[in-house]
């Protein structure tokens, strides 16, 4: 009997030890997906309610680790139309150099049409959930380099979020010297996520090699002339790379459900998106390390 209980001690210290170790809180990532697609959020279009649970919710996350804010409770308001406000929500931790880069995610979607709600949950909760796991990590773990955690609106309407944090950045534009965008990262059928921007920006190669047959990480889908296979200007990256920025675009291949009712959580595959948010993790740890990682 004592051997039984010292055996089950064990393998219980074992698994205590392993789930401590993690770097992204598995629990805490899918709950934040989850909830930003629920039916309370209502597809968190700009100027609804739902949208304004969703400021509500990405903010006190934000507060809770203490990152720093540019601006009052990390809003950056901005004009979508002559009516109807934007807001970006920002924040900071601050590294050992002054160069800085951005993480992003839009946490904007298309609400409700004819009745039916959009629920946007890899389009794009999945970005949010995401960058709040790596705000989480990087508050635990000084980076080199000045992390801003920006939460972009208006993605859907034209990149207006993005356009507007270029366009009135909270540092000066020269100390942003990446942008890591994330839209779409929590389902594929084939384990596959793209890591885009190295065909524009080749000296990002050496960074996005990964070993972890949970997930493929691949590059492409950046070449010029290559049509709607291109997504070099299909999410909020693109705005950074036209201001000369360099970007990786983390995202997956379209799939039945884009833009669809039918985007919700319960269609996300969690250990791929787990296990993706672990690459991303792992990327930008290589990339912190580097003393310079601009060729601009």
């Amino acid at each position: 009997m004592k051997v039984k209980i010292y055996i089950a001690a064990f393998f219980y210290y074992v698994i205590s030890s392993c789930a401590a170790a993690q770097p992204i809180n598995r629990d805490t990532l899918l709950n934040d997906i989850r909830t930003l697609s629920s039916a309370a959020f209502a597809g968190r279009k700009p100027g609804t309610e739902g949208h304004q649970k969703a400021i509500d919710y990405i903010t006190a996350r934000f507060q809770a680790l203490s990152l720093k804010s540019f601006h009052e409770r990390y809003i950056d308001r901005f004009a979508i139309t002559d009516s109807l406000k934007g807001h970006n929500i920002i924040g900071c931790i601050p590294g050992k150099r002054k160069e800085a880069i951005v993480i992003s995610g839009h946490y904007d979607h298309l609400g409700e049409r004819d009745g039916q709600i959009y629920y946007g949950a890899d389009d794009n909760a999945s970005g949010v959930a995401a960058l709040l796991a790596l705000a989480a990590y990087f508050s635990e773990h000084r980076p080199n380099h000045t992390l801003i955690f920006a939460a972009f609106d208006a993605e859907e309407m034209g990149l207006r979020g993005a356009r507007a944090f270029v366009h009135a950045p909270p540092i000066p534009l020269e100390h942003i010297v990446l942008n890591v965008n994330l839209d779409m990262v929590s389902r594929s059928d084939r384990n596959e996520l793209y890591a885009c921007g190295t065909y524009h920006y080749p000296f990002l190669i050496p960074f996005v090699s990964y070993e972890n047959p949970a997930v493929m990480l691949k590059t492409g889908h950046d070449r010029p002339g290559s049509g709607s296979d291109d997504w070099t200007m299909q999410s909020d990256h693109a705005v950074f790379h036209q201001a000369g920025i360099p970007f990786i675009y983390f995202g997956v291949e379209d799939h039945a459900d884009y833009h669809t009712p039918n985007d919700t959580y319960e269609r996300i595959q969690p250990d791929f998106f787990y296990n993706a948010v672990l690459a991303v993790l792992e990327v930008l740890k290589k990339v912190d390390r580097e003393a310079v990682i601009s060729n601009r």
